[in-house]
């Protein structure tokens, strides 16, 4: 079992940034972390993934924009979130995949509001 605890939302303006903590707890593999997010009347889209070997997965709306890290000793997944813009605005939720082909756990979520 896993729990994830997501950190960072809240509101910002058009163009501004925020940056976006999650850390794992319990004893199951890490094999992959990242973020997902759902606006309003919209499907839960992927925004970026990183395997604990490091290689990353962007969605397109985000890249150039979004950057996700992560740091294995801390369990951790990050995602720094720049030049935002109202699109952006959605519900955040940390993920976690303890192996390839396998499924997914979720966090709470943290809101992200951009404001024009």
């Amino acid at each position: 079992q896993v729990q994830l605890v997501e950190s960072g939302g809240g509101l910002v303006q058009a163009g501004g940034s925020l940056r976006l903590s999650c850390t794992a707890s319990g004893n199951i593999p890490l094999y992959s972390m990242g973020w997902d997010r759902q606006a309003p009347g919209k499907e839960r889209e992927l925004v970026a993934t990183i395997t604990a070997a490091g290689a990353t997965n962007y969605a397109d709306p985000v890249k150039g924009r979004f950057t996700v890290s992560r740091d294995n000793a801390k369990k951790s997944v990050y995602l720094q979130m720049n030049s935002l813009k109202p699109d952006d605005a959605a519900v955040y939720y940390c993920s976690t995949r303890e192996g390839p082909y396998m499924g997914r756990h979720w966090g709470q979520g943290t809101q992200v509001t951009v404001s024009e």
